[in-house]
Order: structure tokens, then C-alpha cells, then sequence
């Protein structure tokens, strides 16, 4: 299988490239803002989806989109694809699907309350422990009472009963106090306010729709649109790790394939590690490190390369730096930091050529043969097919008009959960508070008769009367709420210790 040309060695006059059964192997594209990060990272998407490798990535500045239009092809570009000896080199589109959190610039992202799970939900709204603690009860308190928590509003009506319920479930549960509760509740009407709304509910995003393959053996590439998102970086951080985590629970064992399932493009990858506790960047770790055998490859993209943790970083096989520009101590530290994790190159001062590398260059190692780290090279970065820059509302409308999914997503569905099901409950009770005593029979109800003796005394028993219930009724919700249960806990899925799809 060909190799993904990632430019041309400026110090040994050779091909750089990544070889595709390392592609699972992950890997980092960094440099200063202004660099050409945008470009490789648009080559190596192209590249992977030539391969018939669907990739997923963030479009943070709105360029990325320029992946689903076939670039001008000027001389400039063509001049440059031919020195560095890109074969057959065209200008031409890759097979792209917009994707949008807020449902505006591609297909709704939505997944379910229950699927994001408290931990997620947890730092999503920035809880401390003591509120967090309050969440993971109002979860277990669903699926205990069979209560399916698909949306905001379901989240809400939880919140509302365990408030009201105070007492009894701090005696079962642990102890909840009203503040937490109110607390959780403004931070839910701020994420409501966010534009955070419309990211829970349902059709949940299928993983089967990220990882397809076009008509023509090429991958598709799944563009999430992140201009306003990066605006909310807990919110940005958090769904892509959800997604990630999502593959990793999910994605069965495959161990070393020729070429990776799926390619996963974290743009802004501070974001993911900014703030987080140490359980969370522990988890972090654990997914990246695993993930690998699921045949993913994950691709963080970043300014700095500290900007990754060390124990995450030493993951990262393949590695892109663009220029660093040495202007404050820290620069001069990730200068240091990036010269010293390059496999040497007798050739090269990496520390002296990282200040000093154009627009477009960048010093590349890649995993060759056997897993070995290449030594690094001073590359010129092959151009993009794809247009470099951003896409006119015309042209976006047309591929997302165009894409097969628009059917499947583009709708929401607003199915009976928590919500409604509580809401019928509290209906049905005050109901039964206002109605007369009934006698039940022949599915019919029928106003009582004033009769007395036993005839009375065992239809009461059996059928209940207007404030009790009867045997009947009782045995038919208890088993009723049994059924429930069994299939909450099938269905219910939480990231981290909860409940799986």
C-alpha cells in the first residue's frame, strides 16, 4: 500500500511519508499560529482518505471546509507539487460531510443525556465534587425508576423531582442538598443559553456515519463546523472526547491493520487537557493508549507541543512541528522541549532550524519499518488538492444537499422519556386523587355501587378502591416496572462506570 507523501526532505533530498499500518500509531502537527498547521493537517486527511480511511476532524477557523471543493491549481501550487514530486498531482475535492453541534453549517451532532453520562455532563457544566456527587445519584435515581434521560428537559424534570423528593432520596441515595440541586440547575440554563440545547435529544449520532467509505473506495471526511464552538471550549473539548471514548468503548479489538479504521483530528488540543482532573486525564490516557487496537489513530494539533501531557505525548509516533518563534521564555522552552524529542539528524540543528523554517515547512518523524522513529527531516510540505481557504454558503449548502444523511439527521425526534413519563405519572395521580371510587371489571370502569358485605370487601381487596391499590394493580406495575428496569439498564449507557448502549 502506498505511502501518504507528506513533502520532501530539504536536508537528505528524500520523500517524507507516513506509512499507513503506522497511521494507528498517532501523531502531532504543532507550530505557531500562522505556520501552515491548516495545510498539513489538509494533506493528511486527503492522504488518509485516498486510502480509504474516513477521517473525522474539527474545522476551527473555517478553512478546513475548503477539503469538500477541488482546489485552483496555480502555477505556484503546481510548481511546488512538482518539485516535491507529488505523482499525478490535480486539483480535485475529497468526499466531505458537515457536521454542526448547533445544527446551522451541516447535520446535527446529538447524543443522549444518558449516553454522555454524569462525568462528561459533569464537566460540561463545571460542577465541584460535592455537585457532581448530586448528578451521579439524579442518574442512578433514572434507571432505578426506569426513567429514560434523553435531553435537557428530561435532565431538568430529574432535578425537579429529587428536589422534591429531597428527603427520601438523601435516606436512600446519599445525602443531597438543595443548594447543589439549584446549583446544577443555573448551570444547565446556562449551557441552555450556550446554544447547548439542542446537543442532547435524539437521533443520536451513529459511529457507523463517521467511518464511511464513498462509492469510490475513498474515506469520508466528517467535518465538524467549530468557528462558534471553540468559543465554548469545555463544550468543544468535551464532545470530541465523548466521541472519542464512544469509539473506544465500541470498536471491537482488530490489533495491527494495514492501514487505520478511522483517523481522529484534534484540532486545539489544549482544550481537551486545560482544567481537567487528574481522573479525567488518567481516562484520557487510557483511551489514547488503547485506542490503537481499535485501529484508530488520533492526531492532536496544537501550538505547543507541552501543550499535550508528557505521559500522552510520548504516545504520539508521528510528528509535524512548524516553526516556534523563541519571543518569551516559554517559547524558548518549547523550542528546547520539541529539538529533544526528534530522533537526531547529523545534519540538522533542530533547535536553530525551528525558529527558523518558512511558511509551509515543518521538521517531520515519522514511524518506519518495524516502528522505528525516522530521523528528522527539514520538509517541504506537499500542497492539498482541496482549495486552501474557506467555502461560499452556496457551496457548502450543495454538499450538504448532496450528502445521504440529511434524511437521518437533520430532523429531531422528540420520543416519550423522562419528561413525559413523569408528567403523565404526577397527571394520573392527581387524577386518581380527584376521581370517585370505581369498580373494575370487563375493562370497563363504572361508577361504584353503595353495596356493602363481603362481595364488596373482596372486590375491594383485589381491585383496590379510589386511595388504595388493589392486588391486581399492584402485581401488574410492579412487574411492569421490572420489564422496564431490565431494559433501561440494556439500553442506558454512561462513559465512565455507567450504563452502555
Amino acid at each position: 500500500m502506498d505511502p501518504i507523501l507528506l513533502g520532501k526532505g530539504l536536508t537528505d533530498d528524500i520523500p517524507v511519508t507516513l506509512l499507513p499500518k503506522y497511521g494507528n500509531r498517532h501523531g502531532l502537527v504543532a507550530g505557531a499560529t500562522g505556520t501552515g498547521k491548516t495545510v498539513t493537517l489538509m494533506t493528511l486527511a486527503e492522504g488518509f482518505s485516498r486510502l480509504g480511511v474516513p477521517v473525522f476532524m474539527a474545522d476551527v477557523k473555517g478553512d478546513v471546509a475548503g477539503l469538500a471543493v477541488a482546489g485552483d491549481g496555480n502555477e505556484k501550487l503546481l510548481q511546488r507539487a512538482a518539485q516535491i514530486g507529488v505523482a499525478d498531482y490535480a486539483p480535485g475535492a475529497s468526499p466531505v460531510v458537515f457536521w454542526d453541534l448547533y445544527g446551522k453549517l451541516g447535520h446535527p451532532v446529538r447524543t443522549t443525556v444518558s449516553e454522555m453520562g454524569p462525568t462528561l455532563i459533569g464537566r460540561i457544566l463545571e460542577l465541584n465534587d460535592t455537585q457532581s456527587g448530586v448528578l451521579d445519584i439524579v442518574f442512578k435515581l433514572a434507571d432505578d425508576r426506569g426513567l429514560l434521560l434523553l435531553d435537557l428537559d428530561d435532565l431538568r424534570a430529574l432535578l425537579a423531582l429529587v428536589a422534591e423528593e429531597r428527603k427520601a432520596v438523601s435516606a436512600e441515595y446519599g445525602l443531597v442538598s438543595a443548594q447543589s440541586v439549584a446549583a446544577i440547575q443555573r448551570a444547565l440554563l446556562r449551557l441552555a443559553q450556550d446554544g447547548g440545547e439542542g446537543f442532547f435529544g435524539e437521533p443520536a449520532l451513529e459511529l457507523a456515519d463517521v467511518m464511511r467509505v464513498n462509492h469510490d473506495g475513498r474515506g469520508v471526511i466528517g467535518i465538524l463546523a467549530a468557528d462558534q464552538l471553540i468559543l465554548k471550549p469545555r463544550l468543544y473539548a468535551t464532545f470530541l472526547l465523548w466521541l472519542l471514548s464512544e469509539l473506544f468503548e465500541n470498536l471491537p479489538e482488530v490489533g495491527d491493520l494495514d492501514k487505520p479504521r478511522l483517523a481522529f483530528i484534534f484540532d486545539e488540543a489544549h482544550l481537551l487537557f486545560d482544567d481537567a482532573p487528574p481522573a479525567l486525564q488518567q481516562r484520557i490516557e487510557q483511551v489514547v493508549r488503547l485506542i490503537r487496537s481499535k485501529g484508530v489513530g488520533v492526531y492532536f494539533c496544537s501550538q505547543f507541543p507541552d501543550d499535550v501531557p508528557d505521559n500522552i505525548l510520548g504516545q504520539l509516533g508521528n510528528r509535524v512541528q512548524h516553526a516556534l518563534r523563541a519571543y518569551t521564555p516559554r517559547d524558548q522552552k518549547a523550542v528546547k522541549t520539541a529539538a529533544e524529542t526528534f530522533v537526531p539528524n547529523p545534519k540538522l540543528d533542530v533547535a536553530a532550524t525551528l525558529s527558523q523554517l518558512g511558511t509551509g515547512e515543518a521538521l517531520v518523524s515519522t514511524l518506519q519499518d518495524k516502528g522505528v522513529p525516522s530521523p528528522v527531516q527539514q520538509t517541504m510540505v506537499a500542497p492539498p488538492r482541496c482549495r486552501m481557504g474557506a467555502i461560499s454558503e452556496a457551496e457548502r449548502n450543495q454538499v450538504r444537499a448532496a450528502s445521504p444523511l440529511g434524511p437521518r439527521y437533520d430532523q429531531a425526534v422528540n420520543r416519550e422519556s423522562a419528561t413525559e413519563m413523569l408528567a403523565a405519572r404526577a397527571q394520573a395521580a392527581a387524577d386518581g386523587a380527584q376521581a370517585p371510587p370505581a369498580r373494575r371489571g370487563g375493562g370497563k370502569q363504572e361508577p361504584a355501587r353503595e353495596e356493602g358485605g363481603f362481595g364488596k370487601a373482596v372486590n375491594d381487596v383485589l381491585f383496590g378502591t379510589g386511595r388504595r391499590q388493589g392486588v391486581i394493580e399492584a402485581s401488574s406495575k410492579q412487574a411492569a416496572r421490572t420489564i422496564t428496569n431490565q431494559i433501561v439498564r440494556g439500553i442506558l449507557g454512561g462513559l465512565f462506570g455507567g450504563r452502555k448502549r
